[in-house]
């Protein structure tokens, strides 16, 4: 296979793959403003209990969160530093 040929393919596969990893984005999205929008509502029915609803709410946001790093990393790795080019030059 000519070389300018599997180095295109490479870099097409990569694209669409980050493309697909910033997708990871949409499900925090959306599931961390459904959980505010509910924390929200809890507290606005026992204001008492404020402090143990955010704190459980910034802990679950958190964690959702970090997918949407994940998928972040991963399409930095396959725009800056694509270890499939590397393979390719070797």
């Amino acid at each position: 296979m000519d070389m300018l040929l599997a180095k295109t393919i490479i870099l097409a596969a990569s694209a669409i793959g980050v493309g697909l990893s910033m997708l990871t984005g949409l499900g925090p999205g959306i599931g961390e403003g459904y959980a505010a929008g509910k924390a929200v509502e809890a507290i606005a029915r026992q204001p008492e209990a404020k402090s143990d609803i955010i704190s459980t709410m910034i802990l679950g946001q958190a964690i959702s969160e970090s997918t949407a790093i994940y998928g972040l990393v991963v399409a930095m790795i396959l725009l800056y530093a694509n270890p499939l080019l590397s393979a390719l030059a070797n």
